[in-house]
């Protein structure tokens, strides 16, 4: 002991802990109490995502590996051994824990690692002698605490320990363990957890107010994108009130033009949960519009979807029938009364005939007064009403409406613009002058391809006759 500077020893103590505590100060703890005594916790990180590989490896009672001839009796723990290994995808580990004391003369002698232990038990360090490994990266006169903490932070402990191995290009870590099926769940919550930590405490910049926010006040979603969650809030929450559920999603440019929308997990990370019953209302009832065959059911305090019968043959009339499945009330698809049999035809083409009969006939002749007493005065003007305001209501349609869309039949009025359409019921592209579908991905193809009906036709352009107004006195300049 008297060999060594004492003082200078104590000042490159201090260095390399002072070192440590500016790099990496959560992975450090100095023991007050006990002079000498250091704490090292230190996390293994991952690079990006690994494949972790966790294998069944119990002990026997000699001490030996159920996977070694040794264990070869078909005991309870061979076939434990033989179960398929489990492999997840990870960024970190839990951290190694090392109690270490610091000599007097360190770094001239070795430090002694006085207990080492693997968080949650994730591995079996006395099985692989790591406190070995670190005590033979010590050389004299030189610091090795914070070698040892990169050995192991990096995860190139691994590979000394043959845990680690590259198959296909991919490395792959195989962590033997006597419960793979306890392990797992630990693992994974730690990694989620430690993901979220490392989130919340750097600062992001949202994409859309481009302000710089810490990440606990932003959201990441399952695309990568990070958004405040005020901005998403503000957004997703207009387009829920305004009914535009297909704009509730990643607004970053490249995720709107793949259309990518938000997981229910991400909407309830944002939204109220009146706001969530109401998005998945409005997903339904749009999932269900694009269902041609379905029909609602005409119960006033019902309204349920119902769809098309199974196992019946097209053009049958059974094909009319349809029974609600939420208040059982069955009914004819067709004119939307009870059902009447496959047989009988419905009331609504016979309604139509009565309505015809009824207004061919003269203001007071005798048939009409006798139609009148037969069926009743009141409910004959009111089915003449509701003709009469079917007929204008179509005739006003097609009248004051351009081409309907080509999938769901959605017309649609154009005051002005381009001829490009967009359908807001199903998303349909296509030509408000032919009709015809457009390509989704080069919709305006349609307008420049010559040789096409609507080439250079994207803008209706009106001529004026009239363009041309003198002026009074031109003529005599």
């Amino acid at each position: 002991m008297d060999t060594y500077d004492l003082d200078l020893c104590a000042s490159l103590q201090a260095e390399e802990i002072a070192v440590l505590e500016s790099i990496h100060p959560e992975c450090l703890s100095v023991d007050t109490s006990s002079k000498g005594m250091i704490r090292l916790e230190v996390p293994v990180e991952l690079p990006d995502a690994t494949a972790v590989s966790i294998q069944s490896d119990v002990l026997t009672e000699n001490g030996s590996s159920s996977s070694s001839p040794a264990a070869a009796a078909p005991t309870q723990a061979s076939s434990s051994a033989n179960a398929p290994p489990k492999t997840i995808s990870l960024s970190t580990l839990p951290p190694i824990l090392l109690d270490v004391c610091i000599p007097a003369s360190y770094p001239y002698t070795a430090p002694q690692i006085r207990t080492i232990h693997a968080t949650h038990s994730w591995l079996s360090l006395t099985r692989f002698d790591l406190r070995g490994r670190l005590a033979e990266m010590w050389e004299e006169g030189e610091g090795v605490l914070y070698n040892w903490m990169e050995w192991i932070r990096s995860g190139d402990f691994l590979d000394a320990l043959g845990l680690s191995s590259t198959v296909d290009g991919r490395r792959i870590i195989r962590i033997p363990h006597p419960t793979p099926g306890l392990l797992l769940p630990i693992l994974e919550k730690f990694d989620t957890s430690t993901q979220a930590a490392r989130f919340s405490a750097n600062s992001f910049e949202c994409q859309v107010c481009l302000t710089s926010i810490k990440g606990a006040r932003c959201a990441m979603l399952s695309c990568g994108h990070v958004f405040c969650r005020s901005c998403l809030e503000d957004f997703w929450k207009l387009c829920i009130k305004e009914g535009d559920v297909g704009r509730v999603g990643c607004p970053d440019p490249a995720c709107v033009k793949e259309q990518r929308e938000a997981t229910e997990e991400e909407v309830r990370r944002v939204a109220t949960e009146e706001e969530v019953l109401r998005w998945r209302w409005l997903r339904m009832k749009r999932a269900l519009e694009k269902d041609p065959t379905l029909v609602h059911c005409p119960m006033g305090l019902c309204q349920t979807p119902v769809p098309k019968p199974e196992n019946v043959e097209e053009g049958s009339p059974w094909e009319r029938l349809r029974t609600c499945p939420e208040c059982g009330y069955s009914f004819c698809s067709y004119c939307k009364r009870t059902w009447h049999g496959p047989v009988s035809q419905c009331p609504i083409s016979a309604t139509k005939t009565l309505v015809l009969e009824y207004i061919a006939l003269a203001e007071g002749s005798v048939e009409r007064k006798q139609m009148e007493m037969r069926y009743g005065r009141t409910t004959l003007k009111k089915l003449v009403e509701e003709y009469e305001q079917e007929r204008a209501f179509h005739e006003w349609l097609e009248r004051s409406t351009g081409t309907s869309c080509p999938t769901c039949d959605l017309r649609v009025e154009k005051s002005s613009g381009c001829n490009h359409m967009t359908c807001v019921k199903c998303g349909e592209h296509y030509c408000y002058r032919c009709g015809a579908r457009l390509d989704r991905k080069q919709p305006y193809k349609h307008f420049s391809t010559p040789g096409l009906r609507c080439f250079s036709k994207l803008f209706d352009v009106e001529s004026i006759d009239d363009e041309w107004q003198p002026v009074e006195g031109f003529e005599v300049i």
